[in-house]
């Protein structure tokens, strides 16, 4: 069984629905954690993490461009700030199948600042829009971008709504904010994330002046209750880490934003189709740590889940690791 999309079909992807969303997060949301996400809900869109333009055009596209066939709807994200790059690279999205291509110009890492990607691309809007013009006009499928609500001393609602509109105007409709403004000189991005405070005040503001905009909304969202609660101010919700560090949080993401009442599964059976997907990506050479890293959070809560832990941490990493270790971790767990 193949592990990667047929790019030999012709058939148009569907229409992304944002209503709950995955973050990009590096070194995080790779194939096998977006794998396991899907086996928990069958509509949250997932991205991948960031990849630059630079490490799809110089290195082997596949190792960045590869995924599971049952990770739709997919978005593949960018890092860049060069349009004839973008549009290459937005072509190859196309070409592997992916749902969406979207740009980042939100992280705030001094190592992507300086190849000018991320958030630092906010002070540059006309540059932006036209990077977007040309991933638009290269390929069909959708192109979003996700940014923060400011950068530095750009922090007012004016300068983010300017931002917006100048790149709305080639035709973009679909923006994901993160309602944070970004530090991009004594912040690390960690701190990032915590420290500059939450202004879901501006990101509402911004739905209300571009209604005819996809506003999707980032940050510091734990529940689906308070993710329920942003529904009512904007499109759609982009959750991060919870969703890593919990995500049996999905559960019943299908049912409360998408109306597709199947039946929940448990972590148990959830458990058991990650280890068949195990099986398949090893006898293909993938190691088992490479996988059950993402498991970790799976069982939070339950009695066990501390000893499945310790299990996983102290025997997947070596080198002569089998499918049993994860058997093994997940019979400790109390159902």
């Amino acid at each position: 069984m193949t592990t990667e999309f047929d790019t030999t079909s012709t058939t148009l992807p569907p229409a992304v629905n944002r209503r709950f969303c995955i973050a990009p997060m590096m070194e995080w949301s790779d194939r096998h954690c977006r794998h396991l996400w899907r086996l928990i809900s069958h509509h949250a869109v997932l991205y991948t993490e960031m990849v630059t333009t630079g490490a799809l055009l110089h290195a082997d596209p596949a190792r960045f461009l590869r995924y599971h066939p049952t990770e739709h709807p997919l978005a593949l994200q960018l890092g860049g700030s060069d349009p004839v790059a973008l549009a290459k690279c937005s072509r190859m999205a196309e070409e592997w199948g992916y749902d969406e291509v979207n740009l980042n110009c939100g992280c705030p890492s001094d190592r992507v600042q300086n190849g000018m990607i991320g958030a630092i691309l906010m002070a540059h809007p006309t540059k932006v829009a036209d990077c977007v013009k040309a991933m638009q006009d290269s390929v069909s499928i959708d192109v979003t971008v996700k940014h923060r609500i400011g950068i530095d001393d750009m922090d007012d609602y004016a300068g983010m709504a300017h931002f917006v509109e100048t790149i709305a105007k080639t035709g973009c409709k679909t923006f994901i904010v993160h309602a944070r403004k970004a530090w991009l000189q004594g912040l690390s991005p960690k701190e990032n994330r915590e420290v500059p405070p939450l202004r879901y005040d501006r990101v509402y503001q911004l739905k209300q002046e571009f209604p005819e905009l996809e506003i999707v909304i980032n940050g510091g969202l734990h529940t689906l209750a308070q993710c329920e609660e942003q529904i009512v101010q904007v499109d759609g919700v982009m959750v991060g880490r919870e969703a890593y560090t919990n995500p049996y949080l999905l559960a019943e993401v299908d049912q409360r934003f998408y109306h597709d009442h199947h039946e929940i599964k448990s972590r148990q059976e959830i458990a058991a189709q990650f280890v068949e997907y195990c099986q398949e990506q090893m006898s293909e050479g993938q190691l088992l740590k490479y996988m059950t890293r993402h498991m970790l959070g799976l069982f939070q809560g339950l009695p066990g889940a501390r000893r499945f832990r310790r299990h996983i941490s102290e025997n997947a990493h070596k080198p002569d690791a089998g499918i049993s270790v994860l058997e093994d971790a997940i019979g400790l767990v109390n159902f």
